[in-house]
């Protein structure tokens, strides 16, 4: 089983939509803020050696409405590796039985030194 990372969403009142509830493209924020978390706790090392992961692609499938008082938790995990690329899956939560979405987004790894991808590093793939 892939070991699990979470972080807790602060709202704000700036991330409503005219219904009163957190607008659709700010999902995507809340995945990066949980992303950035992660690479910041674990795999800091990665970027020292001038790797970046980009986004190559990114899926949020909204399964019902976070409102401005809910409790958001974003739990992440690596679900797949390939050479140069692997996909983090997402799964916005309340800390219990309630999930407001799913989400994948692809990374790939890119030197930035040498302007290619390059393999995973060893550090992401044990996260699998």
């Amino acid at each position: 089983m892939a070991q699990t990372h979470s972080t807790s969403i602060e709202l704000r009142f700036s991330d409503l939509d005219a219904y009163g509830h957190v607008n659709s493209a700010v999902y995507f924020t809340y995945l990066e803020t949980a992303r950035v978390k992660l690479f910041k706790d674990f795999f800091r090392e990665v970027s020292q050696h001038g790797i970046f992961t980009l986004v190559a692609r990114a899926e949020c499938d909204f399964k019902i409405p976070i409102m401005l008082y809910d409790q958001v938790i974003v739990t992440l995990w690596v679900a797949r590796t390939g050479r140069s690329s692997f996909d983090l899956e997402y799964r916005l939560h309340d800390g219990q039985d309630k999930t407001y979405a799913t989400a994948r987004t692809t990374m790939v790894c890119f030197d930035s030194i040498k302007d290619k991808t390059v393999a995973i590093p060893d550090s992401i793939k044990a996260m699998a």
